[in-house]
C-alpha cells in the first residue's frame, strides 16, 4: 500500500495541471460559444496564455481537449484554429439536438415546471432586439436551449449539449445576416414556453421539432449559397 501511495503522490503535479487545463477549457469554449473566437481564428499560445496566466503546457492541454470536442482542429506547422463546420457537421448537430431536446420535453413529468431560466432566455432575446443585437439575441437562443436541456436535471445531458451548443455558435457565424436568421425564435422560443407554462408538453415538443426542422433548413442553404458563391 505504501508503494502505490508513493506512486499517487507523484502523480498530483499532474492532477494540478489537469485541473487547470479543464478550468482553461471551460473559459475558452465559453469564449468560442459566445462567438469572441470566430471559425478559422488562430489561437495564439502566446497571446492566450499571457492573458490568463498560465504555462504553454496547460494551454496546450485545453486546446488538446477542445480539439477532442470538435471545437479545434490542430493543422500541422500552422498552429491550432477554431473549427470551420462543413454542411454535415451542421446536419449532424441539429440531428443530435433533436434527439435529446425532444427527448427531454417529452420526458418531463407534470407540470407545473421550473421555467425561470427559460422565461430569462426569453426576455433576454426580446431586450437584445430592442437593442439591435442580433449576436446578443443569438446568444440568448443558445442560453434558452441549454435551459430547456437543463429541465432533465441530468449533469450528463448538461454536459453533453454544453459542447453541441459550443458547435452550434460556430455554424451561426456562416451568417452574413443574423438578424434573418435569429429574429424568428424569439417568438418561437416564447411559443414553446408558453406551451410549457399551461403543461401541454406535446405541443411544446411539436413546436420545437418544427422549429429545429426550420433552423437547419436555413443554415444549409446559407451553407449551400456560401460554397456555390466561392465556387
Amino acid at each position: 500500500m505504501a508503494e502505490q501511495l508513493t506512486g499517487l503522490a507523484d502523480d498530483r503535479a499532474l492532477l494540478g495541471r489537469t485541473s487547470t487545463a479543464e478550468r482553461v477549457s471551460d473559459i475558452l469554449r465559453s469564449r468560442i460559444a459566445e462567438g469572441y473566437f470566430p471559425p478559422g481564428t488562430r489561437l495564439s499560445e502566446d497571446s492566450i496564455g499571457g492573458a490568463l496566466g498560465v504555462s504553454r503546457n496547460t494551454l496546450r492541454e485545453s486546446f488538446r481537449l477542445l480539439t477532442h470536442e470538435r471545437l479545434l482542429v490542430h493543422e500541422l506547422n500552422r498552429g491550432v484554429f477554431v473549427r470551420v463546420l462543413t454542411v454535415e457537421d451542421v446536419e449532424d448537430i441539429y440531428r443530435t439536438r433533436a434527439l435529446v431536446e425532444c427527448a427531454v420535453v417529452r420526458g418531463l413529468g407534470e407540470p407545473p415546471y421550473d421555467l425561470e431560466g427559460l422565461a430569462g432566455a426569453v426576455e433576454d432575446g426580446r431586450r437584445a432586439a430592442r437593442e439591435g443585437d442580433w449576436k446578443g439575441v443569438g446568444t440568448a437562443n443558445i442560453h434558452f436551449h441549454r435551459e430547456l436541456v437543463a429541465l432533465a436535471g441530468s449533469e450528463r445531458t448538461d454536459e453533453l449539449m454544453r459542447s453541441v451548443f459550443a458547435e452550434l455558435r460556430l455554424a451561426f457565424h456562416v451568417v452574413d445576416d443574423p438578424r434573418c436568421l435569429h429574429e424568428p425564435y424569439i417568438a418561437r422560443n416564447a411559443d414553446i414556453l408558453a406551451a410549457l407554462e399551461t403543461g401541454e408538453r406535446k405541443a411544446a415538443e411539436r413546436l420545437l421539432a418544427v422549429y429545429l426542422e426550420n433552423s437547419l433548413k436555413r443554415i444549409v442553404e446559407v451553407y449551400l449559397r456560401r460554397v456555390g458563391d466561392e465556387g
